[in-house]
C-alpha cells in the first residue's frame, strides 16, 4: 500500500506540474483527487473487452433484453437531467455563449461543476455499452472508434473536472446530453424486434453527432477569437480532440451509409448476370420458348 501511495503521489505531482494548480472548488469530490482510479478503470475496461471476447468465443450470445431496457432508460433519464440542469445553471449564471470564464458566475459555476461531475461519471457507466456488446457477441460494433471514444472521454473529463470544471466547458456536455437522449432512446427501442420497422432514423443520429462536434469546435474557437480568460491550451486541445471525432465519425458514416449501398447494388448487379446474359434475357427467352411450345 505504501508503494501504491507513493506511486499515486508521483503521478499526481506530475499532472500538477504539467497542468498547473487544480481548481480548489472540486477538491475532495469522488474520484477526482487521484488519477489512479480513472486510469485503472480504463485499463480494466480494455482488458474486459479482450478477455470477454475470448471467453464468449465458444459460448452462445446472451439476450440481456431486460437489462438493456433498464440500462438505456437509465442513461436516457440521466442525460435528460444533465441537459435540464446545465441549461438552468448556465442561465442562472448568465453564461456568455461566446466565451465564459471559470469564476465570474459564483454559485452558478459550482452548480455547473456538479452537473459536469455527473457527466464525467456517466462516461464510466457508458463502458457498459461495450461490455453488453461483448456479452451479446456483437463484435462488429466494437470498432476502434467505439473504444477510442469511450476510453478517451472518461480520462479527458477527469482532467476537465480538476482544472476547468465550469465556464466554457459547459457547452459540449449540453449538446452531448441532448444527443444521448436521442441515442439511448434509439438503443432502448432497438432491443424489441417489433420496433425495428420504426427505427429508420439511425443514420440521422450519426449526422446529429457530427453536427454536435462541429458546433462544439465552433464554440471552443469562439473563445480564441474573443478570449475571456479561459485557458488557451485547453481550447486548442478540445478543438483538436473534437477534430479526431469528426474524422472518425465521418469515416464511419461514409463506410456505413455511402459505400454499403453502392456495394450492395454492385453485388445485385453481379447476380443479375449469368454467363454474360442477364436474368431479363433468360426471362424473355423462356417466354419465347414457352410460347413456341404451345
Amino acid at each position: 500500500m505504501e508503494h501504491l501511495k507513493a506511486f499515486d503521489d508521483e503521478v499526481n505531482a506530475f499532472l500538477d506540474n504539467m497542468f498547473g494548480p487544480r481548481d480548489p472548488r472540486v477538491r475532495g469530490w469522488f474520484m477526482l483527487d487521484s488519477y489512479l482510479p480513472t486510469f485503472s478503470l480504463t485499463v480494466l475496461y480494455l482488458l474486459l473487452i479482450r478477455l470477454g471476447n475470448q471467453c464468449m468465443r465458444n459460448r452462445p450470445a446472451l439476450s440481456l433484453r431486460g437489462m438493456l431496457t433498464l440500462y438505456n432508460l437509465g442513461i436516457t433519464l440521466l442525460s435528460a437531467y444533465m441537459l435540464a440542469e446545465l441549461i438552468l445553471s448556465s442561465w442562472e449564471g448568465g453564461y456568455n455563449l461566446q466565451c465564459q470564464d471559470l469564476t465570474s458566475a459564483g454559485e452558478a459555476d459550482i452548480r455547473v461543476a456538479r452537473v459536469l461531475w455527473w457527466y464525467y461519471f456517466s462516461k464510466l457507466i457508458e463502458f457498459l455499452d461495450t461490455i453488453f456488446f461483448v456479452l451479446r457477441k456483437k463484435t462488429s460494433q466494437i470498432t476502434f472508434l467505439h473504444v477510442y471514444h469511450h476510453a478517451s472521454m472518461f480520462n479527458i473529463w477527469w482532467c476537465v473536472l480538476n482544472w476547468i470544471p465550469c465556464g466554457q466547458s459547459f457547452f459540449g456536455p449540453t449538446l452531448n446530453s441532448f444527443i444521448h437522449i436521442l441515442m439511448y432512446s434509439y438503443y432502448g427501442l432497438s432491443v424489441f424486434p417489433s420496433m425495428h420497422k420504426y427505427l429508420w432514423w439511425k443514420k440521422y443520429l450519426t449526422q446529429a453527432q457530427l453536427v454536435q462536434f462541429l458546433l462544439t469546435i465552433t464554440h471552443t474557437m469562439s473563445a480564441v477569437v474573443r478570449p475571456c480568460g479561459f485557458p488557451f491550451g485547453c481550447l486548442l486541445f478540445q478543438s483538436s480532440y473534437m477534430m479526431t471525432l469528426v474524422i472518425l465519425f465521418l469515416n464511419f458514416y461514409i463506410q456505413t451509409y455511402r459505400k454499403k449501398p453502392m456495394k450492395k447494388a454492385l453485388e445485385e448487379a453481379g447476380k443479375e448476370v449469368k454467363n454474360g446474359f442477364s436474368k431479363a434475357y433468360f426471362s424473355a427467352a423462356n417466354g419465347v420458348i414457352s410460347k413456341k411450345g404451345q
